[in-house]
């Protein structure tokens, strides 16, 4: 597809939409919503339950095709992709966390973090290798042999947060990844998860309505009723060119 250089997205942004509408069931459930992110950066997309944040996660990450708008990853239109290659997309680029672990009962833990990398060809040894190297840095190595049955709630999430990141993808995309922890392992969860963004320039989508939750994020957008109603800045960006482009993005 031959895209018109008007329609191109900006070439320092690792993700961009724009105006994205998407309707469940005919009930708008996002409505002209556009937004660029830069490599490395973590975005919060805050606001109440029901408000669109993970519709708009689903929508970015090529699970959703929005009815109406683009969504570009790498100046890649991933809204005219078939499903094998969004499917293809998601399984080598992204990672996806949500507030619900969703591991296989029948599979260990670090059967279930390194699946990412077993799906994706990688040999038995590599990827329970990097897998556990994972588990260790969430502090629950020495479970790698256990199956979730036998394992907290919190200590399920941490598999799946090594899950998203085995494969050190270029975005992960955390659906409320902290809600049902407790004030300890959500701060672990979430040093673990900002510190590999930094560390390995991952870009990071986090929608949560926990106010602590969204403070470790350079920026944030707020979604009301599907809509973009505001955004605030952590880092000081605005000085910077690239900062007056984010603030004339989220205006």
């Amino acid at each position: 597809m031959v895209v018109p250089p008007e329609n191109a997205p900006p070439d320092n942004d690792v993700l961009w939409a724009r105006s994205l509408h998407y309707a469940h069931d005919g009930a708008p459930a996002l409505v002209d919503v556009s937004l660029g992110v830069r490599q490395g950066e973590i975005l919060a997309l805050t606001g109440p339950r029901g408000s669109g944040k993970t519709t708009l996660l689903r929508c970015l990450s090529g699970q959703l095709r929005p009815t109406e708008g683009e969504v570009w990853f790498n100046s890649v239109p991933v809204h005219t992709m078939g499903d094998l290659s969004r499917e293809r997309l998601r399984r080598d680029r992204f990672g996806w966390i949500g507030p619900e672990p969703q591991l296989l009962p029948e599979l260990k833990a670090w059967e279930n973090a390194a699946l990412p990398l077993l799906l994706a060809g990688a040999s038995h040894r590599a990827a329970k290798h990097t897998a556990c190297e994972w588990l260790d840095r969430l502090d629950i190595g020495s479970f790698a042999r256990k199956r979730p049955a036998s394992l907290t709630r919190a200590e399920c999430q941490r598999v799946a947060l090594a899950r998203a990141l085995v494969t050190v993808p270029s975005v992960i995309y955390a659906d409320e990844p902290t809600a049902p922890l407790h004030r300890a392992d959500r701060a672990l969860l979430l040093r673990t998860l900002t510190t590999a963004a930094r560390s390995h320039e991952i870009t990071v989508l986090l929608a949560t309505d926990d106010e602590a939750t969204a403070a470790v994020a350079d920026r944030h957008l707020t979604l009301v009723d599907g809509r973009l109603a505001g955004t605030g800045a952590v880092s000081p960006l605005p000085d910077t060119p690239e900062g007056q482009a984010a603030c004339s993005l989220s205006a």
